[in-house]
């Protein structure tokens, strides 16, 4: 069965879409920015910052399905400025067991909502339930 659901702590999207879909096997976080955040405000315009901020929500909203950024199996990042991939990469890191990156891609994409410099989308493998 899949769920379609928007995370409590923040604002309903104002876009067509939810900030999660849950199926069976995987959780699809929608791109996240720190525009999307109500703590977010004052960190935009610095890269390390915005990616600490949104790497957080993205593994709050993880927990709430019972899962971990171990979970994750691939990430899709949108930077307004490529040339501050390695300030994005070294918060990114800190995330991950090392020798165990999700699958990725990253862009420049120099108009993200909300005047952001960053938006990470990410896709897990879902927690197994037991049977009740």
């Amino acid at each position: 069965m899949t769920t379609f659901t928007n995370d409590p702590t923040m604002p309903t999207p104002s876009f067509p879409g939810s900030h999660m879909v849950i199926d069976d096997h995987y959780v699809f976080i929608s791109g996240l920015t720190v525009a999307d955040l109500s703590n977010g405000h004052a960190a935009r315009g610095n890269i390390k910052e915005e990616t600490r901020l949104v790497m957080r929500a993205l593994l709050r909203m993880l927990e709430m399905e019972g899962g971990s950024f171990a979970d994750v199996v691939r990430v899709d990042i949108h930077l307004t400025d490529l040339h501050a991939i390695q300030d994005m990469d070294g918060v990114y890191a800190e995330y991950f067991e090392p020798g165990r990156y999700p699958a990725r891609t990253c862009t420049e994409s120099p108009h993200i909502c909300g005047g952001s410099n960053v938006e990470i989308t990410v896709m897990a493998k879902r927690q197994h339930q037991s049977a009740q």
